[in-house]
């Protein structure tokens, strides 16, 4: 599959705006002194669904034709992305057929079946995952959306970017963090695209850093037994967003636990809105200053603000 073109993103941008949020961007100067850099915060935690996964699924099911949208849209997925698929199948009329592991926590359950979305369980493993998709799709003739490893969903996660760079047009530095990378790819194909003096950096959890060891090895490592609070990351790399990340990303820089929560904190206290750990991980790289970016003008994508209010990493 060819990468997607900053035309593609932005025939994304047009696809999408009728049903997306354009989400706000923030500052805060107790960060900015915090961190030492002019930071602007692309706050996709007030995105539908409350992530940026919205952009990527809004994209891949309204570019469905008319025959192929008639069978329904499948993924699997516990997460954002069940969520996001659900409800961009939802507002074209469609359905979504969402595989979902029977040891999901309820709350996700509940979410995917209030956006409309028709839940298949199986047993929590990516075998068991898979086949059950595949039964889905012989039954149904419903289209695949990849969460990440998917041309379309990369389109409309760079949408966000896009959106960032018109607003704030003079970034000399991007932040996202990575798990599958398709935010991560969105964000570089639109950044170097728009700007080529524009440096994209990726942040992982130090716990989760099968994105930094591949980069460094110059194949895909996958994830191997991650333990992070960073739970949104924990996803290894796919076929179509590695080769992006090679060619568009400067670097990948790994954040420790302590700095993710530290991050996460002071966002929730100083900039009074509410991210989920894996939004801080870039955060986090600020906050850590493990490469140098102070007095620069620096762009973060916030990737979403799904968070267990029962079980706040600060919380003891």
């Amino acid at each position: 599959m060819p990468e997607p073109t900053l035309n593609d993103l932005r025939q994304a941008a047009k696809r999408i705006k009728p049903y997306a949020h354009r989400t706000p961007i923030l500052t805060c100067e107790s960060l900015n002194q915090q961190v030492g850099a002019q930071v602007f915060l692309k706050c996709e935690n007030l995105q539908k669904i409350g992530a940026f996964k919205f952009r990527g699924a809004c994209n891949a099911v309204f570019s469905l034709s008319e025959v192929e949208a008639a069978r329904g849209v499948v993924a699997h997925s516990s997460g954002n992305h069940a969520q996001a698929l659900a409800l961009a199948a939802r507002l074209r009329g469609i359905p979504a057929y969402i595989v979902m592991p029977s040891t999901a926590p309820a709350v996700k359950k509940a979410a995917v079946a209030g956006y409309g979305g028709q839940i298949t369980f199986c047993e929590p493993t990516l075998a068991a995952r898979e086949s059950t998709q595949a039964e889905v799709i012989a039954r149904t003739g419903a289209t695949e959306v990849h969460p990440y490893n998917n041309p379309r969903v990369i389109a409309g996660q760079g949408t966000a970017a896009l959106e960032l760079l018109e607003d704030i047009p003079d970034l000399d530095v991007i932040l996202a963090p990575v798990g599958g990378g398709g935010l991560l790819s969105g964000t570089a194909i639109a950044a170097t695209e728009c700007s080529p003096r524009i440096r994209v950096i990726a942040a992982e959890p130090e716990r989760a850093d099968d994105a930094y060891r591949s980069l460094q090895a110059g194949k895909i490592l996958p994830s191997e037994h991650p333990q992070t609070i960073a739970d949104g990351l924990l996803t290894s790399l796919g076929s179509l967003t590695f080769p992006i990340i090679q060619k568009r990303v400067e670097q990948i820089v790994t954040v420790s636990e302590a700095g993710i929560i530290a991050a996460m904190k002071f966002a929730w206290e100083r900039t009074k809105i509410v991210i989920e750990p894996s939004a801080a991980v870039p955060l986090g790289l600020l906050w850590e200053r493990k490469i140098d970016l102070g007095n620069l003008r620096v762009g973060v994508i916030l990737s979403g603000g799904n968070v267990d209010l029962e079980k706040l990493p600060w919380q003891t």
